[in-house]
């Protein structure tokens, strides 16, 4: 069994070693001579934990192996699988498939025999139809099949969700198609992972529908927690609440300045343009978008607030840049609305975050990137955390206090317990949870002394 990955991204990058540790032989190709150098020099171009291992693991035994030479990747495989970018196109939120279509014509080029290519890029329904079209146009005279089997890999945990699935989706218009992608997939049926098989329209849908309703779960936390704020309830006990209905659960119930990342935020526009143009209503997924959008803008208002109503003059130290903890994606994160916005206020702002700083300079312009979290916060005006790395909760909050030119720390995350900033006499301000302020406690304590 021999496979082709079109596409060294991350989700190239991830599928094509995981699929090698499976046993396959796996060739994977990339345009860029560079990014295919540094390959096979054991350098990865994307931060995600234990996938540097893998590589190097699944290169020395012979099964992973890089190339530019497209042709020559796909003449002798039994499935190629085209994981190139589908970003958000320009103006209108469609799907922008010209590097997939742009493959595509490459592969149907370089085809010996009977193979199966298979879409793993997020592609709107309709686009397996329309690679059916162009192979029998381009080659009519071999049989080509389609498939469509959509990604669900979490960043920062994307060999755990490849290896243990809780589910793999595979959209097949061929019985050869079938037999192809149960054979590529047999580990995870041995391990008895359901696999779902359906027809390509059917798997396309899937990955929109599953990001849409993530993401409106996220939303719905979010704004639950704006009303928690209001009437003193805790948000945390809330989601606990909610996450215990086993009709609910408790993943993506974790309120903070709103979602961002690769997917989820191009995903419900492409969504969006795919109902409008089946002239379908989808005013659920258009309110989570506009909600999303505003939550950004809100949580500047609420940083400036806890600021004294201006931060003209002032020195923001925030912790994190990535839209999520363990990775360098920035892509959408909240942090390149907010730290831009705080900018155009007047504020300094120093930024740390583990891995995300070098993909986030070309889109932050002004800001002091600094070596650690100490020195994000050192002489500034409050303590920003934007994102839950693990190394920000071990700070050692008397260091950070004495850091600081105010002990005020906004935690966007909800990262740290009130009742302990308080006791460490910071006041905290957090999401949907009651603001605390310990430093009037220890300023009294230090008079009375």
């Amino acid at each position: 069994m021999g496979i082709a990955m079109i596409g060294t991204g991350y989700v190239g990058l991830v599928s094509a070693a995981c699929f090698a540790e499976f046993g396959i032989d796996v060739v994977a190709v990339d345009k860029d001579q560079k990014k295919i150098e540094g390959l096979w020099d054991g350098k990865i171009p994307i931060y995600e934990p234990g996938l540097d291992d893998l590589v190097s693991r699944n290169v020395a035994s012979g099964r992973l192996t890089f190339t530019t030479d497209l042709a020559s990747a796909v003449a002798d495989v039994d499935a190629v699988f085209i994981a190139v970018g589908t970003p958000s196109r320009r103006g209108d939120g469609h799907a922008d498939l010209t590097f997939l279509f742009a493959a595509a014509e490459e592969i149907a080029k370089g085809l010996k025999k009977e193979t199966v290519v298979v879409t793993k890029s997020t592609v709107p329904v309709g686009t397996g139809a329309k690679l059916k079209a162009l192979f029998a146009q381009a080659r009519p005279d071999l049989k080509i099949h389609v498939a469509s089997n959509p990604e669900f890999l979490r960043e920062g945990s994307a060999i755990e969700d490849f290896m243990r699935p809780d589910r793999v989706v595979v959209g097949v218009e061929s019985e050869h198609a079938r037999q192809v992608m149960e054979k590529i997939y047999r580990p995870l049926n041995l391990l008895k992972t359901p696999i779902l098989v359906t027809e390509i329209e059917t798997a396309e849908l899937i990955k929109y529908a599953t990001n849409s309703f993530l993401a409106t779960k996220i939303t719905f936390i979010n704004e639950m927690a704006d009303l928690c704020e209001k009437v003193g309830a805790d948000v945390q006990t809330v989601a606990r609440g909610l996450g215990l209905d086993g009709r609910i659960g408790p993943k993506f119930l974790h309120p903070g300045p709103g979602y961002g990342g690769s997917c989820f935020p191009k995903d419900t526009a492409a969504l969006l343009r795919i109902a409008e143009e089946a002239n379908v209503s989808m005013r659920i997924v258009e309110s989570v978008v506009s909600v999303n959008d505003g939550r950004k803008r809100n949580m500047v208002r609420k940083i400036t607030q806890a600021c004294g109503g201006s931060v003209r003059g002032q020195t923001i130290g925030i912790l994190g840049v990535a839209f999520k903890p363990n990775t360098d994606d920035v892509r959408d994160s909240p942090a390149l609305v907010i730290v831009p916005a705080l900018q155009a206020e007047g504020a300094t702002v120093k930024i740390y975050d583990p891995e995300g700083m070098d993909m986030a300079k070309p889109d932050l312009p002004g800001v002091e990137w600094c070596n650690d979290a100490y020195e994000a916060i050192d002489g500034a005006d409050a303590m920003v955390v934007l994102t839950e790395w693990n190394v920000f909760r071990g700070i050692d909050m008397d260091r950070a206090k004495s850091l600081l030119r105010r002990p005020l720390v906004i935690d966007l995350r909800n990262v740290y317990d009130t009742q302990d900033m308080a006791n460490a006499g910071f006041r905290y301000i957090s999401i949907g949870r009651n603001e605390v302020d310990g430093s009037m406690s220890n300023r009294d304590k230090d008079q009375a002394a």
